[in-house]
């Protein structure tokens, strides 16, 4: 069990938490959730030691181990994958590390062997001598073959290192685990995958993610900050949601009827107050009217951007043929004689682990990268806008967010380009920030600003949930599903691509896989059960080699 006690911290003359209690306890999982800037990472690492409160303690139960995710993806460059997975338990470790000096010394005395007699006792009760195969299925289990497992950290891409980071964070049956953000940068199968362990796990957890389908999945209890509190409710997201808008809505009736009674003593009071024979009916009028409290209705902290796409230009029928498209990076082919067309209802949802070959395609149908061999064609009614996973070139320059939109704009008018910056909530003197300086959540809903401004009919985006927030999140999901042009993205929020997508593309190493239907409905598809089979033998196989 975790619990935080009267926490308080202060940012300035900002209280982000005042006066916090809550308690964590075994066999569940919690959501943390709030609004940006609410202070759930924030939370994570006071409750994790990492950072020290204003006022107010964490209390742990005495010998239980807390695991959280690390964020620094360069910490472990130097060591080895699956070295880096074991030093989720340092305890463990820091056993197996005392042992080899131990038995490495030439003059061996009494008192070393009754030293490593207690640590192997030790060693053996923490389950040490499966540590190596625990860690490896671990990895296996989110996609990182057994080809990785020796290899040094910083040889690994980005994805992979989080999947690492993640392992490491689940390795060793930790009695708390605290995880920001587990599901960034993991592919679909992670994800799941990561869902199944979490839901099997029997101790505290404590989770962030903007990942609805996720939190809906695997949590047992909502902790909601907002305005400095974090308020408990039990059961997952979805029914959060239902619980609070539900409250609201009883506070204003109650407020109404109390409205309507006030209303009511006033009158009499007025009527009757200079009446001899009615003064004392008036009086304990007067006395109940004084009684009466409206409920404080305070609005969410959260604020929901206004994310509409309306294109220019109705689209015809031919939209887009793509044929025997085949692309290498660096030496290795990452897209392998690709063909598909695309008729003008498709909105496509492209899946799998491959992120660069995702990316890649996507790179060269917005026109930003040349393929090796084969070719598409975009219909002529046709207009695309972009959305780039990597934002980073578009925004390394001095511009002011007014005037990077405004090279987008068909209208060079600063009052029309602002209309669109207020719906992605830009508001007053923020139109005059400079680009570079932007948070990862600005530069995205700068991207979504300029692609609402562009009007196009077919959109291409890249991974347009991360960096977003749970509102924002909605709000583009909404967007998406009501948009009257073509879609192709990527995404890894399960509910996103269920509730956008109506064909599903997954790029493998054996070719296309193009599906018209939905996202659950594919992942429940007789062939995909066989290749999921496999993999799972795979890995079971590879755990028991090791």
């Amino acid at each position: 069990m975790i619990s935080a006690n009267n926490i308080t911290l202060r940012i300035g003359k900002k209280a982000l938490f005042e006066d916090v209690n809550i308690k964590f306890t075994e066999g569940n999982c919690y959501g943390l959730i709030g609004a940006n800037g609410a202070g759930k990472s924030t939370f994570l690492k006071i409750l994790s030691g990492q950072l020290d409160s204003s006022k107010g303690e964490v209390i742990i139960t005495p010998g239980q181990r807390l695991s959280f995710l690390q964020q620094d993806h360069f910490k472990y460059d130097d060591c080895v994958v699956l070295d880096t997975v074991m030093m989720g338990n340092p305890r463990l470790v820091e056993i197996m590390k005392e042992k080899e000096a131990i038995y490495a010394k030439p003059d061996f005395s009494d008192e070393d062997g009754i030293r490593a007699a207690d640590l192997e006792a030790e060693f053996a009760n923490m389950n040490g001598w499966e540590a190596e195969s625990d860690a490896a299925t671990l990895l296996n289990g989110l996609g990182i073959g057994p080809e990785l497992h020796y290899s040094l950290m910083k040889d690994l891409n980005g994805n992979d290192k989080v999947k690492v980071l993640l392992a490491q964070a689940l390795f060793g049956n930790p009695d708390i685990l605290l995880l920001d953000e587990p599901t960034n940068h993991l592919d679909l199968d992670a994800i799941a995958w990561l869902e199944e362990f979490l839901i099997n796990f029997e101790n505290t957890v404590i989770v962030v993610s903007h990942d609805r389908y996720f939190l809906n999945k695997v949590c047992t209890h909502i902790a909601d900050i907002d305005y400095a509190k974090i308020q408990l409710y039990a059961g997952n997201y979805d029914f959060w949601y239902e619980s609070s808008q539900l409250m609201v809505k009883q506070m204003k009736e109650a407020n109404k009827k109390k409205e309507e009674k006030i209303k009511e003593l006033q009158e009499f009071i007025q009527r009757f107050s200079a009446n001899a024979s009615k003064s004392k009916q008036a009086t304990s009028r007067k006395r109940a009217l004084e009684k009466i409290q409206l409920d404080e209705i305070k609005p969410s902290s959260r604020k929901y951007p206004y994310i509409d796409f309306r294109p220019e230009r109705e689209i015809g029928n031919e939209i887009l043929t793509v044929e025997n498209l085949s692309k290498s990076i660096e030496g290795v082919k990452v897209l392998d004689n690709i063909s598909f067309i695309l008729g003008r209802n498709d909105k496509v949802a492209f899946v799998g682990s491959d992120e660069l070959a995702k990316t890649t395609l996507f790179q060269i149908l917005a026109g930003e990268m040349e393929p090796d061999e084969g070719s598409y064609k975009w219909g002529v009614t046709t207009s695309q806008a972009y959305f780039a996973k990597d934002n980073t070139s578009e925004f390394d320059n001095d511009l002011t967010i007014v005037d990077w939109l405004t090279q987008f704009s068909p209208v060079k008018d600063v009052t029309y380009v602002r209309g669109f910056l207020g719906r992605m909530l830009f508001a007053g003197d923020d139109g005059v920030k400079k680009v570079k300086v932007l948070s990862g959540g600005e530069k995205v809903r700068c991207q979504l600003s300029k692609m609402m401004i562009q009007a196009t009919n077919v959109l291409i985006l890249d991974e347009p949930t991360n960096h977003l927030d749970m509102e924002a999140i909605t709000a583009l999901n909404n967007a998406l599903i009501k948009y009257p042009g073509v879609i192709l993205f990527s995404c890894h929020d399960h509910q996103f691509v269920q509730t956008t997508a109506n064909r599903i593309m997954e790029l493998t190493p054996g070719g296309l896989i193009d599906k018209i239907t939905t996202y659950d409905e594919y992942l429940e598809s007789d062939e995909m059960a066989r290749k999921r089979q496999k993999s799972y033998s795979l890995s079971e196989s590879d755990a028991e080699d090791n």
